[in-house]
């Protein structure tokens, strides 16, 4: 008998980003961001003390060290713009292993002797009813959000809510897949070849900035190129290319579970040219990302 289809847990999740992180250009992706467009975010904060970054509203997915590894990139491109500024920063993320990760990375750290950290093992809707019950709403004056808003329950109203953290001349980060991804295409053509098991939401860079033209709140778009080798995604038995298929979809052993008719049509829509390109015999398939500044 054929195993049913089912959601990922958090465990087997954390597993496929991993194969997805070896296999694409996410990570350099966001170090050419950091490199390019950081240093001239950063000088555009004219006070630079309280830094915040929030993850997913449910426990977030991502390993904590590459949440951690990202936010720390930052930090220190920050240092650098406001050399001896000391930076307050705080972390909410609800799951207890990523803050310990993220905890033990900043203690393997010693160029960070001028940040202070604070973690908030909450939700970002745990952490917003937080606020409002304590009637304290301090003030940010940079803010970053990456790929966390598939996850959120009301996309509209966290971004405003974290809007409304911005002290004056703030900034909010905002970053996440771009339209010209494959994923885009994917979500929007071939919906129907995806099952029903994934509880993230499908929204690229497009809903994000008609939320802010509703909010009407000055933003900027970067767009970056990054790819993500899927080719064995397509080799019978793979057991990378069967990671990658789980990453995909949100399932457990999509490729074991999936009935044949459902899986060829999930294949077939990887290989359209709107989702991926060939180059060396290798199928690419487009992880574009949307790099979001928001002002105050």
């Amino acid at each position: 008998m054929i195993p049913s289809m089912r959601s990922l847990t958090a465990e087997e999740y954390v597993e496929a980003f991993k194969s997805f992180l070896d296999h694409s250009t996410e990570h350099q992706c966001m170090d050419e961001f950091n490199k390019e467009q950081m240093p001239n975010i950063a000088a555009g904060i004219t006070r630079l003390c309280h830094w915040m970054s929030p993850k997913a509203q449910h426990a977030s997915l991502q390993p904590g060290d590459f949440l951690a590894g990202a936010d720390l990139k930052m930090i220190r491109i920050l240092q650098a713009v406001h050399p001896g500024v000391f930076i307050d920063n705080e972390i909410v993320e609800p799951n207890p292993q990523h803050v310990a990760a993220y905890k033990e990375l900043v203690n393997q750290a010693p160029d960070l002797q001028n940040v202070s950290f604070i973690w908030h093992q909450l939700t970002s809707l745990e952490y917003e009813q937080q606020v409002k019950e304590k009637g304290t709403h301090k003030k940010f004056d940079f803010i970053h959000m990456i790929q966390m808003l598939y996850r959120v329950e009301d996309i509209p109203n966290t971004i405003k809510f974290f809007h409304s953290c911005l002290d004056h001349h703030g900034k909010l980060l905002i970053i996440i897949l771009s339209d010209s991804s494959g994923w885009a295409s994917l979500w929007k053509k071939h919906r129907d070849c995806l099952p029903a098991t994934d509880s993230g939401h499908y929204i690229t860079s497009s809903g994000i900035t008609e939320v802010l033209q509703r909010l009407g709140v000055e933003h900027r778009v970067y767009e970056f190129p990054s790819g993500w080798d899927i080719t064995e995604c397509f080799i019978e038995g793979d057991a990378v290319g069967g990671r990658m298929m789980d990453f995909l979809t949100g399932t457990k052993n999509f490729l074991g579970t999936a009935p044949p008719a459902l899986r060829r049509r999930l294949q077939e829509a990887l290989c359209q040219p709107e989702c991926s390109s060939t180059r060396d015999g290798r199928v690419i398939f487009s992880n574009n990302l949307s790099m979001i500044v928001v002002e105050s």
